[in-house]
């Protein structure tokens, strides 16, 4: 079975370039000769030990790269630290991981000060520092090893957009199978990918720098994503293809649209989570082809959108996979979902369960048994995301475990109302989430990012025009957000919309059953706290 590092090790001669960043370029064997320097001065610093981790706290530059390749030749591990986090939070990542030591930068290197990392400073490498070229520099030859398909090659933490991040594992064979898919996404040496979502995401570093490596295509990396900078980096590199997640495409969208953005060299774009409208829109505008998937950083479960696949669905599972929608209680497949001439599902509370991957080859989470337990359960992955399945065998996502409403004793999923709402042309990115009935169940609020003023009469148009809204999905609640919270990744965080509720900011609302929105005015405010706490419900 391949390892990445071969993949790597087959780029030993190619002059042709492997890297663009910025004014700088690398061929593929100056990649390599720079990934050998660094896995010798992993094992000077270290002692030989096998496999160290090695925390990364970068963005995307070469020396990500570079130390990628690194821990591949030296059998080590590379830990990708979230930028992102701060404090205790940071601290308890490179801890929890064993970071033998960090790469960093002047302009990072401020996020540790004063954190217990474990890591002591002498071993916090500042890759713009005057010490970093002498040691790399002095170091010899890197020492040869032959890491199996099964070493971890990777940490890499998930989003944290549900609740605590967990480090996955993914091994030297996982990701160099990754990497010999790049055929299935027009990938070959004469591609140009463009990177520019975070390497410390498995996203990029599976679906960008694997496959890359593997056809030995060239990688154009942007230190962050800009959607301002998108089309004028595809043109200056030449870019044929790139990868994104969450919601670049929206941002893309939401610049001013130009008669010749067509005029660029894309061909495909793969990535999860956008919308129906924005794929289409994005497909159109720049004239390249989408691939849609679900997945995640764990491997477990693979859904790739077809060309038959309806709008709104996943798709269907890839490569053979054996996935299913499962009731969380009783572990039982759930029935397939049955829709009604206007669209709507007509059976969600037997429909929608937890999507689930049976038979899967999970490399677990690092030191946290309890999550593994969690997610792993008789040979099956609960990947914690709601979803349901209709008779063709098509999937569709149904939200968070914890995106389930009951209201007026109707439950539903967040997910198909934020469906219906990305339809409204102003919105740019929406949430739906429950927020507390002041008697008892959920009210249905949504936080909207638009590219105009809301207009109360215009919203309330559109809801009653769209025939597969369901009778409690109209919002009670809307939040109007100057820019939607996100992770790092750029997948919405939810966690301080549903912390803020319906207090503070912009908020409108539907006081009665018609569709007729109005500020949220201080005094109703205080109306709804004080109803609550006459029923004794916390808001």
């Amino acid at each position: 079975m391949d390892t990445f590092a071969r993949l790597l090790l087959d780029r030993a001669g190619d002059d042709r370039t492997g890297l663009l960043f910025e004014d700088e370029r690398y061929t593929w064997a100056d990649v390599l000769r720079q990934s050998r320097r660094r896995a010798a001065l992993a094992h000077a610093l270290l002692g030989g030990d096998r496999p160290p981790h090695i925390g990364v706290l970068l963005d995307n530059v070469p020396e990500y790269l570079f130390w990628l390749g690194g821990a591949a030749l030296a059998g080590s591990v590379l830990v990708g630290v979230n930028p992102t986090r701060r404090g205790a939070e940071l601290a308890h990542d490179v801890r929890h991981t064993d970071c033998r030591f960090i790469v960093t930068d002047t302009a990072h290197a401020p996020l540790l000060d004063g954190l217990d990392t474990g890591v002591p400073p002498e071993r916090v490498l500042l890759v713009d520092g005057p010490a970093y070229a002498e040691r790399l520099a002095a170091t010899g030859p890197a020492r040869a090893v032959e890491p199996s398909a099964r070493d971890p090659l990777l940490l890499l933490f998930t989003s944290g957009s549900t609740g605590a991040p967990k480090a996955v594992v993914c091994g030297q064979g996982r990701l160099a199978a990754i990497g010999r898919q790049a055929p299935a996404f027009d990938i070959t040496a004469g591609s140009v990918t463009y990177a520019a979502m975070p390497m410390f995401h498995g996203n990029t570093l599976m679906a960008n720098i694997a496959l890359a490596t593997a056809a030995g295509a060239t990688i154009a990396l942007r230190r962050r994503f800009s959607a301002s900078g998108f089309l004028p980096d595809i043109r200056r590199f030449g870019v044929t293809y790139f990868n994104y997640v969450g919601r670049a495409l929206a941002y893309v969208l939401a610049t001013p649209e130009r008669d010749d953005d067509a005029d660029n060299p894309l061909r495909v774009a793969f990535g999860t989570e956008a919308s129906a409208r924005d794929m289409a829109g994005f497909a159109e505008r720049f004239g390249c082809r989408l691939i849609e998937s679900y997945g995640s950083s764990e491997g477990a479960i693979s859904i790739r959108k077809t060309p038959d696949s309806p709008p709104d669905a996943l798709g269907r599972p890839s490569g053979g996979a054996d996935v299913a929608v499962a009731d969380p209680a009783t572990g039982e497949e759930c029935p397939r979902a049955r829709f009604g001439p206007d669209g709507r599902l007509r059976n969600p509370d037997e429909a929608i369960g937890e999507i689930v991957g049976r038979g899967v080859a999970f490399e677990g989470y690092y030191r946290n048994p309890a999550a593994e337990a969690e997610r792993l359960r008789g040979g099956v992955f609960w990947s914690g995301d709601l979803g349901y399945r209709d008779a063709d065998g098509f999937f569709y996502f149904a939200g968070r475990a914890g995106d389930r409403l009951r209201v007026d004793g109707e439950n539903f999923a967040a997910a198909p109302v934020e469906r219906i709402l990305s339809r409204w042309p102003s919105v740019v990115m929406c949430a739906v989430y429950p927020v507390p009935d002041p008697r008892t169940g959920d009210q249905v609020m949504a936080a909207l990012e638009l590219d105009v003023p809301f207009a109360p009469e215009a919203f309330a148009r559109f809801l009653a025009e769209q025939p597969d809204l369901g009778t409690k999905w109209a919002p009670r609640f809307v939040r109007i957000v100057p820019s939607m919270p996100l992770t790092a990744t750029n997948k919405v965080d939810k966690r301080p919309l549903h912390r803020e509720a319906w207090r503070g900011g912009e908020v409108w609302w539907r006081p009665g059953r018609d569709l007729r929105y109005e500020p949220l005015t201080g005094d109703a405010r205080r109306s709804l706290e004080e109803q609550a706490a006459a029923h004794g419900r916390r808001i």
